[in-house]
């Protein structure tokens, strides 16, 4: 197993393990992760398999092959704990040496891998602002990075949907893992006719009201939980002034904001959907990371597009309609490097995974995530028995 595989190893793993808890479907995480390693197995044996692919070459007096190498040693700069990870590794045979688990805060773990002359390629999951220090580290030895960084993804719903399908997918999209994932589609595009000011809006914000209302809140570990608490303290004072920033500057809190009643404990908030918002309000520009929707209207697919591209961000995006051309359109204009058509945050390790603008560059998951992790060596021989003839042999002189 290279160490690009790993890499992207390690990320199903600890995507699976925040999706655990808050939703308790352990037996499909083990599932999608031991599917995942018999993908990456697969795809080691299709490669070995591709090694030495010609090249056709306009000269008949050359023969040209490539060859896929691993790209070295790999630092892996990630959030969670990977303990768990080594463990199993350990468990199962993995070579000593193979997988080395560096465990710290960034200027005393990430900043020496990043800058070390015997770690060939970084990739790093985090903040977009740690993303650029670990980029500018690596960059003063030509070093390779893939960064997988933040987002401010959208969510556009058109008129012609089915409000309740729609309004589920728009609460999943925010809310699931509680809102902690960088892809989450936290700013809701819904459409309104242009002179009138009505449209679908006004019964869709009620239903998605009506559905968070039902969202279970509960200890993760609780039967049925739809909504655990957010990672730390820190993390839940942060996002509580998110909310209280919006309220400041015009917003309004259409439902949620607050510790829920029951639960007198632990870091939980409830699912939070913010209305009367503008593009230039925080909550519509900063990630939060944790279970806050915003939402703003639009009046023409031109409109939405705006709006929807209108942040440094490019990670994902998701587009409602049942108007397939549409959707096609849409999907073909969004500046994001995901785009869910009719649903939010699927995620398959067969699908790339990565983003576009401040989100970062590179792709992990598929042939693609394997491909980050791999260098290209072209091989090219002289197969004529004849001398190149370039130079006039002295001899023939």
């Amino acid at each position: 197993m290279g160490y690009g595989m790993l890499v992207t190893l390690w990320k199903i793993f600890w995507l699976a393990m925040i999706y655990i808890l808050p939703n308790m479907r352990v037996h499909v995480i083990q599932d999608d992760v031991a599917s995942c390693f018999e993908y990456y197995a697969d795809l080691a044996e299709a490669l070995d398999a591709k090694q030495k692919a010609p090249v056709s070459l306009p000269m008949q007096t050359f023969k040209c092959h490539v060859l896929k190498e691993p790209i070295g040693v790999v630092g892996l700069i990630t959030p969670w704990t990977c303990l768990e990870l080594a463990e199993v590794c350990r468990e199962v045979g993995l070579p000593p040496g193979v997988l080395n688990i560096l465990t710290g805060l960034g200027p005393e773990a990430g900043a020496p891998l990043a800058s070390h002359p015997h770690v060939d390629k970084i990739a790093f999951t985090g903040s977009s602002a740690t993303g650029s220090k670990v980029m500018s580290a690596a960059a003063q030895l030509v070093k390779p990075v893939t960064l997988e960084l933040g987002g401010k993804s959208p969510i556009l719903v058109f008129e012609d949907v089915d409000l309740d399908k729609a309004a589920e997918w728009t609460l999943f999209g925010c809310f699931w893992t509680n809102g902690q994932i960088c892809s989450a589609t936290s700013r809701l595009l819904v459409h309104v006719y242009k002179y009138f000011r009505k449209g679908i809006a006004a019964e869709f914000l009620g239903k998605l009201v009506n559905w968070s209302k039902h969202i279970k809140i509960s200890d993760p570990l609780e039967d049925g939980c739809r909504l655990g608490p957010v990672v730390s303290e820190g993390q839940y004072e942060k996002v509580l002034k998110f909310i209280s920033t919006a309220k400041s500057e015009g917003a309004t809190i259409l439902c949620g904001g607050a510790r829920p009643q029951h639960l007198k404990k632990g870091f939980f908030i409830e699912p939070t959907i913010i209305t009367d918002v503008t593009t230039s309000m925080e909550i519509w520009r900063e990630e939060v990371f944790g279970p806050v929707l915003c939402v703003k209207t639009f009046s023409t697919e031109d409109e939405a597009i705006e709006l929807a591209n209108d942040t440094r961000y490019g990670l994902g995006a998701a587009v409602i309609s049942n108007d397939l051309e549409r959707c096609e359109r849409v999907t073909k204009a969004l500046q994001a490097g995901i785009v869910w058509v009719n649903c939010s945050q699927p995620c398959f390790c067969q699908a790339p995974w990565g983003g576009n603008k401040r989100s970062g560059f590179g792709r992990e998951l598929g042939e693609w995530g394997l491909d980050n992790y791999l260098s290209v060596k072209q091989v090219t021989s002289y197969i004529s028995d004849e001398p190149w003839g370039w130079y006039q042999s002295p001899s023939k002189l």
